[in-house]
């Protein structure tokens, strides 16, 4: 049993199958890759992992307990985190501020922005949030506006404040899109440091096969919303279904 398990997930909008009997394992401690060409259903799954979408038909469960029917926030206090495809952060607050934040929603269960002044009295949410600033490598940016950073270092912070939350799972929606070359390897290595650090599952979708094999320690590759194969990295490279249906010569 992996700690997120996918069972004959379908998912239909409209006339549209979206989602067809989507089987998966994901093993706890390991960096589990989905990959497919555009349409193939993998946002749709990831957003039917964290209560945006519920499927129509199967189930999805995280360490045994159903996610289906619950709420964002509470499928986060389970334990899951998600990287979206565009940092989700505070543009107009500073990197300090922004960190504050899931370490206090943590803590206190709720959080409105009017309460930051407030936070900046608490020692030990000013603790936490410097702790991590500097296992981010962003300690010397604790000061700057949000907005005025690369996107790499957008996402960085992103990846931090997610995991201030202490996740199990941490999911990735395309962590590296719009980076150039230099950030998309600094994400690289910082996903590498975080999981030889932590006690934590990846799960990421991502498009970038530099990225992908570099990562991952397993592999899906859905087409047409079903699995077409899973397998090790070095499998799926010279697999004849995938290059077929989604690397084709880039392989």
């Amino acid at each position: 049993m992996g700690i997120l398990e996918v069972k004959d997930v379908g998912k239909r909008f409209g006339g549209l199958q979206a989602l067809g009997d989507v089987n998966l394992s994901v093993k706890e401690n390991t960096v589990h890759a989905i990959i497919g060409p555009n349409g193939a259903g993998k946002s749709t799954l990831l957003n039917c992992f964290v209560g945006k979408l519920i499927p129509d038909t199967g189930s999805v469960t995280f360490d045994g307990q159903s996610v289906l029917g619950r709420t964002p926030y509470q499928i986060n206090q389970m334990g899951i985190s998600r990287v979206f495809q565009t940092p989700e952060i505070f543009g107009e607050l500073s990197v300090m501020e922004n960190m504050m934040i899931p370490i206090f929603a943590k803590r206190d269960g709720a959080f409105r922005l009017q309460t930051i002044q407030n936070m900046m009295d608490e020692k030990d949410i000013v603790e936490a949030a410097e702790k991590q600033l500097v296992d981010m490598n962003m300690a010397d940016k604790r000061n700057m506006h949000a907005a005025a950073m690369s996107r790499g270092d957008k996402r960085r912070l992103e990846i931090g404040m997610c995991l201030a939350q202490e996740p199990r799972l941490l999911l990735l929606d395309e962590p590296t899109a719009g980076m150039a070359r230099a950030d998309t390897n600094n994400t690289i290595d910082l996903l590498k440091q975080i999981k030889e650090e932590r006690d934590i599952t990846i799960a990421i979708i991502e498009h970038d096969m530099h990225v992908v094999f570099s990562l991952a320690e397993r592999i899906t590759v859905l087409a047409q919303g079903t699995p077409l194969v899973e397998d090790t990295p070095d499998n799926i490279k010279g697999h004849p279904k995938v290059r077929e249906a989604y690397l084709g010569e880039a392989a």
